[in-house]
């Protein structure tokens, strides 16, 4: 053979090798994804149950949910029947009206003062005294069936609405202090006017008000002014009359429900209903409120969280812990409140989370003082008045004048 036969054998392509091992290597990723993806779909069937939501039923926190209701318009006790033969009781000081609860009340008749008769007259005034006593068992056995048939007024829920105070708080933007914010609060148990004060840096001064009457189903806000820094205010009407909700921010009405609430009036409805029924707020009790913002309304759960401590910079606040729920899928929007017992269920602590992010927070920077008889703590570092005229007007001259109060701040008391 020729040495140019041998010389012209087969041989393997170098690139073949390279093209094979690139071939094995993708039919091993994709074997390999292929798996991992398969080893996933049987984890989430295994685990549907998990990404599914919890029924609001059935939710595991939710002990109880309170939906709007009448307030409790029937006395909380009932006067005792005056004994026969009883001496005069001594005048008693008239009680401070440090809190308005709104339960129907029935005046007693004064009793009239005894004659001292002289000897001439004694016979006269022995048979007019007779008189008397039988014209009195008459009317006595007369008013009973009166008083037996007179309907009872209808039971509801527990309210007292808190007496009126300007309360100061330390404010934060996004963990930042500020300077000092107000909460201006006066109700005279039958009228609120709320105004509350918040200063952010480079955009100025959030303002929001509330003022209105007291109904059946609490606060009922007459109108409600938000002004944010220097934007336009918005203003929301509700209408008593037409059952109405109006904006000045879009032209879109709403149904005026009863116990509707604006954004802050909430927080005073919280505070009164808790105050006249705190045992009834455990941990997990939900209440619903529906609350009108500056263009639209729409329901509230407000959760009770449970008893906090809350640090001020006077010290340390027990506090009940309120939080609004989700009202949707992605809402990102939250609101917390934390209420004081030594504050009279006084707001302590207010947070409120945007949608973006952004922190707006109160907290309470006044003084406490020793509560008084009724369980109201006086409040010390700002113009409080949460004792003597629950109106803080001072054209009422029935209303006692403010108690002082003690420098010294008492020790945090349980809710």
């Amino acid at each position: 053979m020729s040495s140019s036969t041998l010389n012209h054998r087969p041989t393997t392509p170098p690139n073949a090798g390279r093209s094979r091992a690139r071939t094995v290597r993708w039919i091993a990723v994709l074997v390999a994804v292929l798996g991992l993806h398969w080893i996933a779909a049987e984890w989430i069937e295994r685990h549907r149950e998990t990404f599914q939501p919890v029924d609001a039923a059935h939710a595991p926190v939710e002990i109880a949910l309170l939906k709007p209701e009448r307030i409790e318009q029937q006395p909380a006790a009932q006067p005792q029947a005056a004994a026969p033969k009883r001496a005069p009781a001594p005048s008693r000081a008239p009680r401070a009206p440090s809190e308005h609860v709104l339960t129907a009340t029935r005046s007693e008749p004064a009793a009239p003062t005894p004659a001292v008769p002289d000897t001439a007259s004694a016979p006269q005034a022995a048979s007019a005294s007779g008189a008397a006593s039988t014209s009195a068992s008459g009317a006595t056995s007369a008013s009973a069936p009166a008083a037996a048939s007179a309907p009872h007024a209808a039971s509801g829920v527990k309210f007292s609405v808190p007496p009126s105070s300007e309360m100061q708080y330390d404010t934060f933007y996004n963990g930042v202090r500020n300077q000092p914010g107000t909460i201006h609060w006066a109700s005279d148990g039958q009228h609120y006017e709320m105004i509350v004060s918040m200063p952010v840096p480079f955009v100025g001064t959030f303002s929001y008000s509330s003022h209105g009457r007291v109904d059946a189903f609490g606060l009922a806000p007459d109108q409600y002014i938000e002004k944010r820094g220097r934007r336009a205010e918005d203003v929301t009407i509700f209408n008593r009359t037409d059952k109405q909700i109006a904006f000045t921010r879009t032209p879109t009405t709403l149904a005026l429900p009863d116990g509707a609430q604006d954004r802050f009036s909430m927080v005073m409805q919280l505070a009164s209903l808790v105050r006249g029924d705190p045992d009834a707020y455990k941990p997990g009790v939900t209440r619903q409120f529906y609350v009108a913002d500056n263009d639209s309304g729409e329901i509230w759960p407000i959760e009770t969280i449970g008893d906090e401590t809350v640090r001020t910079a006077q010290g340390f606040i027990d506090a009940r812990h309120f939080m609004r729920l989700p009202r949707h899928a992605g809402d990102a929007r939250r609101i917390d409140v934390w209420l004081a017992p030594s504050l009279g269920w006084l707001p302590a602590r207010i947070v409120q989370t945007e949608p973006n992010g952004t922190q707006i927070e109160l907290v309470w920077r006044g003084k406490l003082a020793a509560p008084d008889a009724n369980g109201v703590a006086g409040v010390n570092g700002a113009t409080g008045n949460t004792s003597g005229n629950p109106s803080g007007n001072a054209d009422n001259p029935s209303a006692p004048a403010p108690q002082p109060t003690p420098d010294t701040p008492p020790e945090s008391e349980k809710p």
